[in-house]
């Protein structure tokens, strides 16, 4: 079953040192674009992360969002280099002391210094890691599901504008004799009139050529075979488990171009009355097959 590009994913997980939420949206995209939002202290594992999420889609622009909240101050890792704070003391010290003052440090600019900070290093957590790895395949789960139900509601929704495109191309079927009739007679007419008007000589033979010649270039008979053809094939593509985006895409723009063709040659307001119905409602199928991966 196709599934939708739109799709909203979520997973919460609480734990006694940290809980974080991951969020999933997407919206249709020409190709798989990801955009991440997360603590800047895990852009480590995030090359790791999106070769998941490019496991779960194909086209599509993918924001991903990690809000993160750490209750043990143990896992981030970060300690305070005691040694070097000594000797920058020490040192004030000994300044002040020579200039018969007294040195006391201000704890609060201490704590400003980044010099005197240390990260454990670029990884996090093992045990963070993993849980955000655990959270981040549930989310991506969800937003599959999510993404599932999208595409089933377009694909009912595809089959039955298919369903409308057919008795919309019968009609045309259906005028196409009359309109031939119609305008063999007027052929006729108009040049049995120029005939008699200029005193040629009638050729009965030569009349059926011109007739026919010209009444072929009304025939939309091929069109309509191609038209029926394209509008099974939609529906078959529909059908398919894989990634069927870009076919459907592509077979609608074949069908707008044999309807169109059809509004042109067939020079009749019943047909071009019917052709402009069947190009809206194509329209929106092609409105509704662009969310399609």
């Amino acid at each position: 079953m196709p599934v939708s590009m739109t799709g909203f994913g979520r997973c919460e997980t609480n734990e006694h040192a940290w809980t974080h939420v991951w969020e999933i949206k997407s919206v249709n995209g020409r190709f798989l674009d990801v955009k991440w939002r997360m603590p800047g202290s895990l852009r480590s594992l995030e090359n790791g992360w999106e070769r998941i999420v490019r496991t779960y889609a194909s086209r599509g622009r993918v924001d991903v969002s990690l809000n993160l909240e750490v209750l043990d101050a143990g896992v981030l890792g970060v300690s305070f280099n005691e040694t070097m704070a000594q000797a920058m003391f020490q040192a004030m010290e000994k300044l002040a002391e020579s200039r018969g003052e007294i040195f006391n440090p201000d704890y609060n600019r201490v704590l400003a210094m980044p010099a005197l900070w240390r990260d454990s290093g670029s990884e996090p957590d093992p045990g963070l890691a993993e849980s955000l790895n655990k959270g981040l395949e549930t989310a991506l789960a969800d937003w599959v599901a999510s993404r599932s139900r999208e595409g089933e509601a377009l694909v009912a929704d595809l089959t039955a504008r298919l369903a409308t495109l057919r008795e919309l191309a019968d009609k045309v079927r259906e005028r196409v004799p009359d309109i031939l009739e119609a305008k063999k007679a007027s052929l006729r007419q108009r040049i049995t009139d120029m005939l008699e008007s200029a005193n040629a000589e009638f050729s009965e033979d030569r009349m059926l050529q011109e007739v026919a010649y010209l009444t072929d270039k009304l025939d939309v008979s091929e069109e309509l075979t191609r038209l029926d053809a394209h509008l099974e094939r939609l529906a078959e593509v529909l059908a398919d488990k894989d990634e069927v985006g870009k076919k459907l895409d592509f077979l609608v723009q074949e069908t707008f171009r044999e309807i169109n063709t059809c509004g042109n040659k067939a020079q009749d307001t019943e047909v071009s009355r019917l052709v402009v119905d069947f190009k809206a409602e194509l329209e929106r199928c092609r409105e509704q097959v662009q969310n399609i991966e």
